[in-house]
C-alpha cells in the first residue's frame, strides 16, 4: 500500500468547509478543495497526521479508501469487499463503524454499517487466511457515508474529534465548541498583536483559541491521535513532527487578551480553562457587568458569544444586552465589535445594522456572525456591507 500519496478528507461543519480550505492550503496543501461536509486534499499518511496537529477549524482527518455508486445493500457489500482491508486493520483490531445515509436509497445506518462490518471480515479471511477475529487490540474507526447514493468509506486519522484541544473538562451553560470558536477568531478582524476582549467570556474558549493562534500553538500539540496507534504508523517521522510543532509554540507572542463575565461561577471555570491550556498568567478575566467596562487600549476587537434568548423568558434581558454592547462600542469609538447569534432581533435591539454578516451553525442553531467596524477599519481594510 502507497502510504505516500493518499486522499484525505478534512470534515468541517456546514458553512466552514471554505474556511477549512483555506487553512490546509496556509499548510502547504495547495490542492485542497472544499466540497459538502469538508475540504478533499492529497498526501502522505505524515501529512494527514500533520492536519490533526495543525488544523483548527476541521472537525476529523480521514483516509478516504474508495467511493462508489451503491443502490442496494448487495452493491455496499461488494464495495467494502473491494476495499484492501489488510492492508490499514490489524486482525486483532476493534472494527468501529460509523454511519450517516442522506437521501439515498440504502437510508437504514444499522443495515449498512452490519453489512460493511460483514464485508470486512469476509475480506480479512480471504486474504489472510484466518477465522477468528478478537477485536481486542487497536481501535479502528471506520465512517461510511452514503449521499445520493454514492458511497464513500473512510478510515480515520483523529480518534475523538478535532475539537477536543484537551483544556475544556468543565462546561457552563451552552459552551461553544472550540473549532467554532477558532471561526469565529479567525473570521474576526482581530490579529495577532492587536487587543482582544471577550465581553461575555463565559468559560474563555474564544479567548484560549486565540491565545493559541497568536503564540503559535498547534491546537493538538497536547493529544494524541487515533492513527498514532495504527500498525503503519510512521512513529519516528511523528514525533519528529510533534517536536517541531512544540518547538514553535511561544507564550511570550500573547499581549493583550483579555475577558469579563458578569457571572462569577462561568469566570471560575474560564480560569479552570486557562489553566490548563497553560494560559494562566497571559490572558486576563475579570467579574464585571458589561455597563461597567472600560478599556484604555484606543483600538482593538471586542469578541464575543452572547445569549440567544431561546427561552421567551430570556428574551427582553438578552435586548438589553445587546443594547448595553452598543454602549460598550460607542464608549471605544476605536474598536469594532464582532458577536455570533442565533436571534433574528440582535441588530434591532443593539441598534444598528452589522457592516458584515456571516451564516454559521453552533451546533444545529443557525446563527449570523455580526462584525461591527471602526470607522478605521472599514477604511482601512475596504469591508464591504453584505
Amino acid at each position: 500500500m502507497d502510504f505516500q500519496s493518499l486522499t484525505l478528507f478534512a470534515t468541517a461543519a456546514f458553512s466552514l468547509e471554505g474556511l477549512v480550505a483555506a487553512e490546509l492550503r496556509r499548510l502547504g496543501f495547495e490542492n485542497a478543495k472544499a466540497e459538502l461536509g469538508g475540504v478533499r486534499f492529497t498526501g502522505s499518511l505524515l501529512d494527514g497526521f500533520l492536519a490533526c496537529l495543525r488544523l483548527r477549524m476541521a472537525d476529523r482527518v480521514l483516509i478516504v479508501l474508495g467511493e462508489r455508486q451503491c443502490l442496494s445493500f448487495e452493491d455496499l457489500f461488494q464495495f467494502t469487499s473491494s476495499v484492501p482491508w489488510e492492508s490499514f486493520l490489524s486482525l486483532d483490531g476493534q472494527y468501529n463503524i460509523s454511519g450517516k445515509c442522506a437521501r439515498s436509497q440504502l437510508m437504514s445506518v444499522s443495515d449498512c454499517q452490519s453489512i460493511c462490518k460483514k464485508a470486512i471480515i469476509e475480506r480479512l479471511r480471504r486474504q489472510k487466511k484466518v477465522q477468528i477475529f478478537p477485536e481486542t487490540g487497536v481501535p479502528f474507526p471506520i465512517h461510511l457515508s452514503i449521499h445520493e447514493n454514492k458511497a464513500r468509506l473512510c478510515l480515520d486519522l483523529t480518534g475523538p474529534a478535532l475539537n477536543r484541544r484537551g483544556y475544556r473538562t468543565w462546561n457552563g451553560e451552552a459552551p461553544l465548541r472550540e473549532t467554532l470558536a477558532a471561526c469565529l477568531v479567525e473570521l474576526s478582524p482581530w490579529r495577532p498583536g492587536m487587543p482582544l476582549h471577550d465581553p461575555c467570556c463565559g468559560t474563555g474558549t474564544i479567548l484560549i483559541e486565540a491565545a493559541f493562534r497568536e503564540s503559535h500553538r498547534a491546537p493538538g500539540m497536547s493529544r494524541s491521535f487515533a492513527c498514532e496507534a495504527y500498525p503503519f504508523f510512521p512513529v519516528k517521522e511523528a514525533q519528529e513532527l510533534r517536536a517541531r510543532t512544540i518547538s514553535e509554540y511561544d507564550p511570550s507572542r500573547i499581549t493583550q487578551i483579555s475577558g469579563n463575565d458578569i457571572d462569577p461561577q462561568a469566570i471560575e471555570l474560564a480560569k479552570r480553562h486557562v489553566a490548563q491550556a497553560s494560559l494562566d498568567t497571559l490572558v486576563s478575566l475579570s467579574v464585571l457587568p458589561l455597563e461597567q467596562l472600560q478599556l484604555s487600549a484606543p483600538e482593538g476587537v471586542f469578541l464575543c458569544n452572547p445569549p440567544y434568548g431561546e427561552r421567551i423568558g430570556d428574551k427582553k434581558s438578552c435586548a438589553k444586552l445587546y443594547r448595553h454592547l452598543h454602549d460598550l462600542l460607542d464608549r471605544h469609538p476605536g474598536w469594532s465589535l464582532c458577536a455570533i447569534s442565533s436571534d433574528p432581533d440582535f441588530e434591532h435591539a443593539f441598534g444598528k445594522r452589522a457592516d458584515k454578516r456571516r451564516r454559521l451553525y453552533n451546533g444545529r442553531i443557525e446563527c449570523q456572525f455580526l462584525t461591527y467596524l471602526s470607522d478605521d477599519k472599514k477604511n482601512r481594510y475596504h469591508w464591504n456591507k453584505g
